[in-house]
């Protein structure tokens, strides 16, 4: 059921940011001096006398095309507003009205939204100023809001919500919405290096382009999640920032972005990791698996730009490195695709719904320890002095991802070299692959 929806929309440089994490009472949305900063839109659940509903916090908008971002954000936080059931137009309260306030509202009267004029800014609630200046903008009466200190906000929650009430009455579907249960859906979390292609291929997964995509490195800076249905199966895309190493991140922005990044990957099911084909596998590559298998989520490899790689002999390299230097997620399957024009991007949805079923596998007790009888048949065991591994019993005791308890007389002499061995033999007996497993040894206490 689709959730109601409320977008903050504005000029760049208002607060749209901070009122989203003010309104949404968390640090979700990346708050920062400079212009600009938000440039995708980005989703963030809110909650208000009962009523649930996702805030929307757009990029700025300004008129001018001088940079190169400028028409994509327009063009974003335009969508935004589209889709949203009510609209937040937000103002600097400080500055007054500016040309470009003027120009968003005559964009806004043309979406037919209900539009509640938000003036920014106003720390202090005894001392209005020139509030009432913003009524020229045509929205009625503003409303005096401090995204920093709080003032106001609740006034502006009351109003949107009596707003999304009349809008989910007029359709008694959209009156689920309000439950707020968690829909059963596979969150999936395309991870990799600045400019490898992630925007690119989210908005080939969910079929539209909400995220803004061009070959500057690091354009986005947010998680952004969207919810697509693909052949009876809903999953959660999150396409997140470029990641660098942490000591190459030398900005305030980028760090956050960073943060929201890893914060996408531990809520992640499914990373699918995004490897530019033309440059082949690199160290920043690994890090970004490695961050992925850190947190135990299941995992595919998207061999990205793989049409402008020329040659079998350079195709054929750049696997056996990519092989070579991921031994350690060996278990990740790797899809060759072309991002750009859609080639083989189908594969991806195969790569993630086997990843996600074996994240999820219960293997059956019987079974497993025929497996560990034939383990101990086999005589590969260790010793240690004079102690010698004797292995008892075995029974999967978790998932997401699959987890196994091997009962033995002395868990002590266990080495990694060993758990790497028995994870092997369980990989070769059962279709575990897409997903890490654990295992652990345990003593007769």
């Amino acid at each position: 059921m689709k959730n109601l929806k409320v977008a903050i929309v504005g000029r760049p440089n208002v607060g749209k940011s901070a009122l989203v994490n003010r309104l949404c009472e968390r640090d979700e949305a990346i708050v920062h001096e400079r212009r600009g900063v938000t440039r995708d839109r980005t989703y963030h659940p809110c909650e208000w006398n009962g009523v649930a509903f996702d805030l929307i916090d757009t990029g700025g908008l300004e008129m001018s095309d001088d940079d190169c971002f400028k028409g994509d954000i327009r063009s974003s936080a335009l969508m935004g507003a589209e889709e949203a059931d009510s609209i937040v137009f937000l103002v600097d309260g400080k500055v007054g009205i500016q040309s470009d306030d003027q120009d968003v509202a005559c964009l806004l009267k043309k979406t037919k939204k209900q539009v509640h004029l938000a003036v920014n800014k106003m720390d202090n609630p005894d001392d209005e100023g020139e509030i009432w200046n913003f009524m020229s903008l045509g929205f009625g009466q503003p409303i005096a809001v401090s995204a920093v200190h709080g003032h106001g906000t609740g006034d502006l929650l009351d109003i949107v919500v009596d707003d999304l009430k009349r809008v989910a009455e007029q359709d008694q579907d959209e009156a689920d919405s309000f439950i707020g249960e968690e829909d059963d859906f596979i969150n999936v979390a395309i991870i990799g290096r600045p400019n490898a292609g992630k925007s690119t291929l989210t908005n080939k997964l969910t079929d539209q382009n909400r995220s803004i995509v061009s070959d500057v490195a690091g354009t986005t800076r947010d998680a952004i999640d969207t919810v697509v249905e693909h052949e009876g199966r809903t999953y959660r895309i999150i396409d997140t920032a470029g990641l660098r190493r942490k000591s190459k991140i030398d900005d305030n922005v980028e760090y956050f972005s960073y943060v929201r990044a890893m914060r996408a990957i531990d809520r992640a099911d499914v990373a699918v990791l995004v490897v530019d084909g033309t440059l082949g596998i690199t160290n920043e590559d690994q890090r970004v698996a490695n961050y992925a298998e850190e947190k135990h989520c299941a995992m595919c490899i998207a061999l990205n730009k793989w049409d402008a790689v020329e040659g079998a002999e350079a195709k054929k390299e750049i696997r056996a490195d990519l092989e070579e230097f991921m031994q350690f997620a060996s278990y990740a399957p790797i899809q060759s695709i072309s991002a750009l024009t859609g080639k083989k991007v189908d594969k991806i949805w195969d790569s993630i719904n086997i990843a996600y079923d074996n994240y999820c596998k219960k293997l059956s007790t019987a079974k497993l320890n025929e497996w560990l009888a034939d383990i101990r048949s086999s005589g590969h065991t260790i010793t240690s002095g004079k102690a010698i591994l004797r292995m008892k019993y075995i029974t999967q005791s978790g998932v997401k991802p699959p987890t196994f308890q091997i009962f033995c007389n002395r868990p002590d002499i266990v080495t990694p070299n060993y758990k790497r061995f028995l994870e092997n033999k369980l990989r070769d007996s059962f279709d575990l692959s897409g997903t890490p497993i654990k295992i652990f040894m345990r003593g007769k206490d």
